[in-house]
């Protein structure tokens, strides 16, 4: 007796177990539907109905119907990659005494590091005292309250390149960007990333100015991810630099690599189409697409759609855009 009634209340528990699972995979039985309405209050339900009727709204409004099935897979997926929080450390492993002409100062390497990722992701860059010097002035302007309680290591009249202050500065200057990087208003500034990425793209665009493509696509592919760790909330910033990239490997006559990195700025561009990249950069992937037997006719498609739309204004090409940045 015992026994059967131990086993008609474990056939109840997988029982109930079943109905549970039902209930959590499976659309509500005829039972459940059949309940009173009333059971749920009817602002409830208003609220609902109007927020069915928002997002229906919404997604017939959306640019991104007007995709096409690889475009909008692309976008997806830029979006989910966007949303990654990304987070960067900070190694300062050494230094170099540099003496030209009269000056002479320190120059730190710094190392940037994605957590969770290889080498193949660290970025390496070269600051100076006058540089960190430069940046907590701008930062101090512009974020005087979150700067408060941050301290920066203060110059010495005597005893700037012995080891023992080197290694101090150092090891200040770590702790220093890590909590710059910690405060989320500041990281997004634009002193911190022009303070990360500003030289390097200064002397990249100079050699592109230059005719070096080369040494400008070399340094460009170095910070090109850096930036794009540093912008991940406006993947739109990065255009100018995947398009220069794009101008760099076309001069080189590697359309193949051109093309590959056109199609990723004119993957941030698909809501963007008045940003002043979007018309040189759809027709040079035109002429890309044609070179390479690709099919350039929906580029085409998209070219004329934009002129029918907006009245016709002088267009720089992709080349005389890339030149004109960083000028100053």
């Amino acid at each position: 007796m015992e026994q059967d009634s131990h086993c008609t209340a474990e056939r109840e528990l997988l029982e109930a177990a079943s109905r549970v699972s039902t209930f959590s995979t499976t659309s509500p039985s005829d039972e459940e539907q059949n309940q009173p309405k009333a059971e749920i209050p009817s602002q409830v339900r208003k609220e609902n109905q109007e927020k069915d009727d928002l997002q229906d709204s919404n997604a017939s409004q959306s640019p991104n119907s007007l995709m096409t099935t690889k475009e909008l897979q692309e976008y997806w997926r830029n979006e989910k990659r966007q949303c990654r929080q990304v987070k960067l450390l900070f190694e300062i492993p050494s230094t170099r005494i540099v003496e030209h002409h009269l000056s002479k100062y320190v120059m730190y390497k710094i190392i940037i590091l994605q957590t969770g990722s290889f080498d193949s992701n660290k970025s390496v860059i070269e600051r100076r005292y006058s540089d960190f010097e430069k940046l907590h002035r701008n930062l101090l302007e512009e974020f005087s309250e979150e700067m408060e309680d941050v301290t920066f290591p203060k110059k010495t009249l005597t005893g700037n390149f012995t080891e023992e202050i080197i290694n101090e500065r150092k090891l200040a200057f770590k702790d220093y960007l890590r909590l710059l990087y910690s405060m989320k208003c500041i990281r997004r500034s634009k002193p911190f990333i022009d303070f990360l990425t500003r030289p390097e793209f200064r002397e990249a665009y100079g050699c592109l100015r230059g005719g070096q493509y080369t040494k400008a696509l070399e340094i460009l592919s170095e910070v090109v991810g850096l930036q794009e760790r540093l912008t991940r909330g406006n993947p739109v910033s990065i255009v100018p630099t995947l398009c220069a990239i794009v101008v760099c490997h076309k001069d080189l006559e590697n359309p193949t690599s051109a093309f590959e990195y056109g199609e990723k700025a004119l993957s941030r561009l698909h809501v963007h189409t008045s940003h002043r990249y979007y018309i040189p950069l759809l027709e040079t992937m035109i002429a890309l697409a044609y070179e390479l037997g690709k099919d350039f006719l929906s580029l085409q498609e998209k070219l004329e759609e934009w002129k029918a739309k907006k009245d016709p204004v002088r267009v720089f090409t992709l080349k005389e855009l890339a030149v004109r940045e960083y000028v100053q």
